[in-house]
């Protein structure tokens, strides 16, 4: 089930709680990637609350936005960089994308496989894929007052699965949210000191979002006919004895050469 873009805008721009989430989501992804300087970064689902650092510094961002969520221009004052795409259909080149996050992408997809070969597709050599979704222990994924209550949440192991049978490999991980969905004052004026004890004591179970790094697993090509050149033909014999004449045939030789013998005497 996809939220309309004009939630979200509404949710992350307009609200108190939004944007005590998207400073919660956002410092956590400047964790992972502290700068991307030359490279092609891409969000993809709502990510646009943590992709604005990237823009002075990146040599691309671009915001891929599912037709069924909706599109709006994106970021405002600037160039815009929001795209209207298919889920399984992104009108990027394979293999381009240094730095893709997906927020509000995976959990509400109608087909999370194709979903994840897009996203297989489009990372380059050393890419790396920034999953974040709703933690299915975590209070914020029971909450229907924020994004982050729809869809389907995970556990990190499900997620782990589920990015390993794609061909990905997991990096890293960690959580945010630590405080409640709440838009009681008291809970917004101490949500920094939430997420600061939250990291500090490793509560990822408490955490609202799961993030999770992943890279991408490129087989190894194989060639026509055997992987590997064949050093030594295989022999069938070899450890075998070589095989000896019977008793009889000994003696059958025996007395033949006995009777040549006798015969060369004059």
């Amino acid at each position: 089930m996809h939220l309309d873009v004009r939630d979200l805008k509404a949710f992350y721009y307009r609200s108190a709680l939004g944007r005590a989430a998207q400073r919660a989501v956002r410092d956590r992804v400047q964790a992972f990637w502290p700068e991307a300087d030359k490279q092609t970064v891409v969000g993809y689902g709502f990510a646009v609350p943590v992709l604005r650092p990237y823009l002075a510094r990146a040599r691309r961002v671009i915001a891929l936005m599912p037709a069924p969520q909706g599109v709006m221009p994106w970021p405002s004052g600037h160039p815009n960089v929001s795209v209207l795409c298919e889920e399984a259909m992104w009108p990027l080149d394979t293999g381009v994308v240094d730095k893709l996050v997906v927020l509000h992408g995976l959990e509400v997809t109608t087909d999370v496989t194709l979903l994840l070969d897009e996203a297989y597709r489009v990372l380059g050599p050393g890419g790396r894929v920034l999953f974040v979704v709703p933690n299915r222990a975590g209070i914020w994924s029971r909450s229907d007052a924020t994004p982050f209550g729809f869809g389907r949440p995970y556990t990190l192991g499900q997620l782990e699965a589920l990015l390993r049978a794609h061909g990905f490999t997991t990096e890293r991980h960690d959580a945010a949210l630590y405080q409640p969905p709440s838009t009681r004052r008291f809970w917004l004026k101490t949500g920094p000191m939430w997420e600061r004890t939250g990291r500090r004591m490793a509560m990822a179970r408490a955490g609202g979002v799961l993030m999770l790094e992943a890279s991408k697993q490129v087989p190894k090509p194989r060639r026509p006919g055997l992987g590997e050149r064949v050093k030594k033909p295989l022999s069938v014999l070899d450890g075998l004895g070589v095989p000896e004449p019977s008793h009889r045939t000994r003696a059958a030789a025996g007395t033949a050469a006995r009777r040549g013998r006798g015969a060369d005497v004059p």
